[in-house]
């Protein structure tokens, strides 16, 4: 799978970043397509930008998305839809009173959309993108809206009702919809020889990445209307600094030449979250910034085939961004970590990191000799 960035949010110092624009990716689908059409990538991640389709209080211009849908169809590419990857209309954060209407009514607008211009098509959606992340930025170090601090908890809980209640909401009108979660997948541990105190500490933070999907299923937080058949697929983002040592800003290495005992394999971690949940699993964003993609990507492939070999329903992997983005807080850095990079031509330039490209032709035929019983 491919996913391209389409965060729409106020970043840290205020500004609105539209990362379709920035990337060029909406001038561009038709090619973009092609791309990794040809590359074997024919499933996408996609976002419709709240703050772009609801430009007055429950009004919706979906025009730009027809046009993506129609791009998509013509390749012959599979879309999966963000309602919200990050960003909000300005008029409105997670803490405002009609917060929950509003994203209903944005939720029933886009699945009546898109039924209509796609009668008998599964849609698979994503409410709200990374919860658990949006809240810790928005609600622990104020670095989007509400711009809080020491309030992720807060945040998580106004939108874990937006969410589910837009769940519900698009499930009553469509049996086609189903809901791929997209949450960052963690590992949290303690510093070396750590106290009682210390080790539960750690193991109280890392149980609290599920707390996103535990609500939507109903296991806390009832009062939200959570259960299980709100979920179909578990989308997990798995990033080079998602396993890190509790009370500091030290990450644990991934490629060290001498495995921190206290790092866990990708498969062990995607094997926990399945058996938690019983539900189909899904890799929805991975990536790596720089020269060390094509080392990442050889490690997740492999990592993936070991859990097919685990008998665990893995159904994809997105490679996310799969064209270069810029910094949201700094837009003129730009990562470097998708398979086409941008150079100082601007932002349409699509250039492949022939390195990367390799890697990914490479773990495709791992997945697929494995798939078809030939290893």
């Amino acid at each position: 799978m491919a996913g391209f960035e389409c965060a729409d949010q106020l970043n840290v110092s205020g500004n609105r970043v539209d990362m379709l624009e920035m990337t060029a990716h909406l001038a561009l689908i038709h090619d973009d397509y092609a791309r990794i059409s040809a590359l074997g990538l024919q499933t996408v991640r996609e976002g419709i930008r709240w703050s772009i389709v609801e430009p007055e209080p429950f009004r919706y211009d979906f025009s730009y998305v027809l046009e993506m849908i129609h791009a998509a169809r013509a390749s012959g590419v599979q879309q999966i839809w963000d309602i919200c990857h990050f960003g909000f209309p300005g008029d409105l954060t997670p803490f405002h009173p009609q917060f929950t209407e509003r994203f209903v009514a944005l939720c029933k607008a886009f699945t009546t959309f898109y039924i209509r211009h796609n009668p008998g098509e599964i849609l698979y959606v994503t409410p709200i993108n990374e919860v658990s992340f949006l809240s810790w930025l928005g609600g622990e170090v104020g670095g989007t809206v509400p711009y809080c601090h020491h309030s992720g908890w807060q945040v998580k809980y106004a939108l874990m009702r937006a969410y589910i209640s837009g769940a519900v909401a698009m499930k009553e009108i469509s049996e086609m919809v189903r809901i791929i979660t997209t949450e960052p997948l963690v590992n949290m541990v303690p510093g070396p020889d750590p106290t009682p105190e210390e080790q539960l500490l750690a193991d109280t933070e890392h149980e609290q990445q599920f707390q996103s999907v535990d609500m939507l299923c109903g296991r806390i937080c009832p009062e939200l209307g959570g259960h299980p058949g709100l979920v179909d697929i578990l989308g997990f983002n798995y990033y080079y600094n998602n396993q890190w040592i509790v009370g500091g800003n030290a990450f644990l290495g991934w490629n060290d030449a001498v495995p921190d005992p206290r790092w866990k394999p990708l498969a062990d971690l995607l094997e926990a979250a399945y058996r938690r949940y019983g539900k189909p699993v899904l890799l929805s964003e991975t990536s790596h910034p720089g020269e060390d993609r094509p080392l990442w990507i050889r490690m997740i492939a492999t990592q993936c085939a070991g859990v097919l070999t685990r008998d665990v329903p893995l159904v994809g992997i997105c490679l996310y961004p799969v064209i270069d983005r810029p910094d949201w807080d700094n837009p003129h850095v730009w990562h470097h970590s998708g398979i086409w990079d941008t150079d100082n031509s601007g932002k349409t330039a699509r250039i492949p990191h022939s390195e990367s490209v390799a890697a990914l032709l490479l773990g495709q035929q791992l997945i697929s000799a494995l798939l078809n019983g030939k290893i």
